[in-house]
């Protein structure tokens, strides 16, 4: 079985790069919206989602490390820093061995949401999934490596 992006939509050549784009952020955007039926906390912007990510995954990141990570400016980081915290999200705890810097750590409470998401969504995907034919389910299985080598190479080329 070979795996074919069709690049003729409507007649027109838009390339497999553009129809994969599409096809992501329509994945995206329909998660997104599914998840947010029913959810109790007012969404977060993309920028606020990713520093959270991030610290999420790297506790203890400094608002130095965290706009380098993100591509960012530090004093943009900063501000977001400011209202993740303000919305009890996010804390700054002293560095130990610099009194001066700031250490990022996620809150209980935002702890308790990313889960509390990460679970909804995962769900949702998987009910979606299970409609599926089994081949679709394998192919896009196999594609996954494939699809994260893609976002390693776009990253290095940053």
């Amino acid at each position: 079985m070979s795996a074919t992006i069709d690049t003729t939509r409507q007649g027109r050549g838009t390339g497999q790069g553009e129809d994969l784009m599409r096809v992501v952020g329509q994945l995206r955007r329909s998660v997104r919206r599914r998840v947010r039926q029913d959810w109790p906390h007012a969404p977060l912007p993309e920028t606020h989602l990713e520093l959270l990510r991030l610290v999420h995954d790297r506790p203890g990141l400094r608002v130095q490390e965290a706009a380098g990570a993100l591509r960012l400016a530090p004093n943009t980081v900063s501000t977001l820093v400011n209202r993740l915290v303000a919305a009890g999200l996010l804390e700054r705890r002293r560095d130990r061995r610099d009194g001066r810097a700031a250490r990022l750590h996620l809150t209980r409470a935002a702890v308790r949401r990313i889960a509390a998401w990460r679970d909804r969504r995962q769900a949702l995907v998987a009910q979606a999934m299970a409609t599926l034919a089994a081949a679709d389910r394998e192919a896009i299985a196999a594609a996954l490596p494939a699809l994260r080598r893609l976002a390693d190479a776009l990253e290095r080329q940053a």
